[in-house]
C-alpha cells in the first residue's frame, strides 16, 4: 500500500512524465514498480484523468527507448563492464547469472517474453548486445513484446476499473499464460482473416502434387 501512495504521489505532481521516466529506468535496472504504475495509469485513465491513447504510447517509448539504452550498452561495454558496474545499478552478479541461464534457454525468445517474468525483463536487452544480436532481430522481438506488456498492462486499469488492483495481482501471478493466450488469439485472428489466402495456396499446392505423378507417367 505504500507503493501505491507513492505512485499516487508522482502521477499527482508529475503526470505522465512520471511513466515515461520511471519506465526508461526501470530497464536500466533502477528499481521501479513499471507493472503497478502501468495499471494504475490505467485506471486514471477509467477515472477520466488521463488520456488512454497517450498512456499507451507514453508507456511503448519508455519501455522501448530504457531497454534500446540497455542493447548498446551490452554491444559496446560488454559482459565484462556489466559485471564491474552492474552492481550500481543494482544488476548483482547472482541476477546477471539468473538472466544468462534464462537467455541461454530460450534464446532470442526471451527477449519478448522476458517483458512477464519478475527479474528477467531488466536483463534481455543487455544480453541481446552483449551476445551482438542483430538490432533489426532484437527490434522486432523487444517492441513487440513492449508493446504487448504495455496493453496488457495499462488495460489492466482501464478496463477494470475500481477493481485494478485484485486483477493486477492475477495477472501478474498468471503472467506466462496471459502473453500465451494473447499469441494464441492473434494467430486465430491472422488465420481466420487470411483463411481465403490459406486456402487457395493450399488448393495450388494439392493440385501441384497430383500433377507431378502425371508428368512422370507422360515421360515414361
Amino acid at each position: 500500500m505504500e507503493l501505491l501512495k507513492w505512485i499516487q504521489v508522482l502521477f499527482e505532481d508529475y503526470g505522465y512524465i512520471v511513466l515515461f521516466l520511471g519506465l526508461v529506468l526501470e530497464f536500466i535496472a533502477l528499481p521501479f514498480p513499471g507493472e503497478t504504475t502501468m495499471a494504475y495509469a490505467g485506471y486514471l485513465s477509467y477515472m477520466g484523468k488521463l488520456n488512454f491513447g497517450w498512456l499507451l504510447v507514453i508507456a511503448f517509448l519508455g519501455t522501448t527507448i530504457g531497454i534500446t539504452i540497455t542493447y548498446f550498452v551490452g554491444l559496446k561495454a560488454g559482459l565484462p563492464f556489466i559485471r564491474r558496474y552492474g552492481k550500481w545499478v543494482l544488476l548483482s552478479e547472482n541476477k546477471i547469472e539468473r538472466a544468462q541461464k534464462w537467455f541461454n534457454k530460450y534464446g532470442q525468445s526471451l527477449v519478448f517474453i522476458g517483458y512477464f517474468i519478475p527479474g528477467v525483463r531488466h536483463f534481455t536487452g543487455y544480453f541481446s548486445g552483449i551476445i551482438a544480436v542483430p538490432f533489426r532481430k532484437f527490434a522486432l522481438y523487444a517492441y513487440s513484446g513492449a508493446l504487448v506488456w504495455v496493453i496488457v498492462f495499462v488495460g489492466v486499469g482501464k478496463f477494470f476499473g475500481p477493481q485494478w488492483n485484485y486483477a493486477f495481482h492475477l495477472v501478474e501471478k498468471y503472467s506466462i499464460w496471459v502473453i500465451a493466450a494473447i499469441i494464441a488469439l492473434v494467430i486465430a485472428l491472422i488465420i481466420y482473416r487470411c483463411r481465403k489466402s490459406i486456402s487457395a495456396m493450399f488448393s495450388k499446392l494439392k493440385r501441384k502434387s497430383k500433377a507431378e505423378p502425371l508428368s512422370k507417367d507422360v515421360i515414361k
